[in-house]
């Protein structure tokens, strides 16, 4: 049986790019591990729940599987994992990410070790901003010459206020495009396509919530795993 594991925020993830390739691979029978900067369990961004935001069925699923899933109730600390006991971790995105995750180095050694292994690395969203905190073993950021996508500078400018400030007052630190490109990735969020997903070797990008569906779907056949029918 295939393992994942997924390195989730506790500073606010978004509830479809989380939720929807944890149903997805566990249904595909992956055994599935969450786990967060501290242990405790993660935050979910309340944006992500606003049926006005994201559609009624979809806000009533993702806190339905966010109240009740064990795994997320229970996770693990990131410094207790090992990254070679799984053939995938997945990073989901989330404002939520630039806080704790994308600066977490537990987070970014398992990141380093699960791309460098040959394992598969699924980044979504905010959480592409982790490339470019992320060096591997050879002293080189992870994403230099990588093709990647993620949450572009234009849907940024729509959603900070005065000063990077975000609507629930905390200041943005920094843009994910703009960190990302300044380490050498090769950045296209494919903004004229209804979802952008990238792979590059062992590691996958997804644009934004709209893109989880397919970059579970993704990451499954990278894995070389059918989805149940």
């Amino acid at each position: 049986m295939a393992r994942a594991l997924f390195v989730v925020s506790e500073e606010g993830y978004w509830g479809e790019e989380c939720i929807e390739p944890l149903t997805t691979l566990s249904d595909a029978g992956v055994e599935v591990t969450v786990a967060t900067p501290s242990g405790a369990p993660p935050v979910i961004d309340e944006t992500s729940l606003d049926p006005e935001t994201v559609g009624e069925e979809t806000a009533d699923w993702v806190r339905d599987v966010h109240e009740s899933d064990e795994r997320l109730n229970d996770p693990e600390p990131l410094a207790a994992v090992e990254a070679d006991e799984y053939d995938a971790a997945v990073f989901p995105g989330g404002h939520g990410t630039v806080w704790d995750v994308n600066q977490d180095r537990d987070a970014r050694r398992i990141l380093a070790e699960t791309v460098e292994a040959g394992n598969k690395a699924l980044v979504v969203c905010h959480a592409v901003g982790i490339l470019a905190f992320t060096r591997g073993s050879d002293g080189s950021f992870l994403v230099e010459d990588r093709d990647v996508t993620g949450f572009p500078n234009e849907w940024e400018e729509d959603t900070v206020e005065e000063h990077d400030v975000m609507p629930d007052g905390r200041k943005l630190p920094y843009w994910v495009e703009e960190e990302v490109l300044a380490s050498g990735g090769n950045w296209d969020a494919e903004l004229d396509a209804e979802t952008s997903v990238t792979v590059d070797g062992d590691l996958l990008t997804a644009r934004g919530p709209e893109s989880s569906a397919e970059a579970a779907r993704t990451l499954l056949e990278e894995l070389g795993i059918e989805r149940p029918a």
